[in-house]
């Protein structure tokens, strides 16, 4: 299938290459990879890459390309606040839904 959208290919190439750069930690080849997205036709693509180049941006993606710091477990327990707090909406108040966090999370 790929072989029939000479766009298509190039997309899944691109996209496979930032996953390799996700998945081996190797933010030192960011800069090649923006270079080859920006000089070719994929419009979508050439915006994202652009976007990286953003200083303040640029930096965070590079460091998290390339540390092997995660803030995985912040996340999860933001994910499961957020989910106890919908659960929760309109049934209780403040007080009860801060109990329910705490005791939920002293339980993990």
């Amino acid at each position: 299938m790929l072989n029939n959208c000479l766009e298509l290919k190039q997309a899944a190439e691109h996209v496979r290459t930032f996953a390799d750069l996700l998945t081996q930690r190797q933010g030192h080849r960011l800069e090649d990879w923006i270079a080859e997205v920006r000089a070719g036709d994929l419009q979508p693509l050439r915006s994202f890459a652009e976007g990286l180049l953003i200083d303040h941006d640029h930096d965070a993606v590079a460091a998290g390309l390339t540390l092997p710091y995660s803030n995985g477990p912040t996340e999860g327990v933001i994910n499961k606040i957020k989910l106890l707090k919908r659960q929760m909406y309109g049934r209780a108040g403040l007080a009860l839904l801060r109990k329910r966090i705490l005791l939920t999370i002293a339980r993990n």
